[in-house]
């Protein structure tokens, strides 16, 4: 096909068409694999569903969380770091061990205090 015949609104309208015919052939190629799945599904016993959620890891989102995105500001839960030491005028206070050490640590160790005193 030689496309340095056409003009340019010619290729826009031609850009239109093949973009509309690759969404449609792909919507009939999903829908008839869909139907080919399930009925191989249902050969076994089982639906299309049953599948997926064998399919999918104990940890995944579902589907439908997958579909709409992350909002914004949202990401995974990390687990609350252990505490390895604990403020021993305040129980309350505590600190893993990471980062930058807390006030009270430092008058701790600034006493010529151990560090592992505060294990907790």
């Amino acid at each position: 096909m030689d496309l340095s015949t056409y003009t340019l609104p010619e290729l826009r309208r031609l850009q239109a068409k093949v973009e509309s015919e690759i969404r449609r052939r792909s919507d009939v190629t999903r829908r008839n694999l869909i139907k080919r799945m399930q009925k191989m599904a249902a050969d076994e016993g089982l639906s299309l569903d049953d599948l997926l959620e064998a399919s999918a890891p104990a940890s995944a989102e579902p589907k439908p969380a997958a579909k709409r995105g992350r909002r914004a500001g949202s990401k995974a839960a990390k687990p609350a770091p252990v505490i390895k030491y604990r403020n021993p005028a305040n129980p309350d206070q505590g600190w893993s061990g990471r980062g930058r050490k807390p006030q009270w640590a430092l008058d701790w160790i600034a006493q010529g205090k151990s560090l592992d005193e505060l294990a907790a």
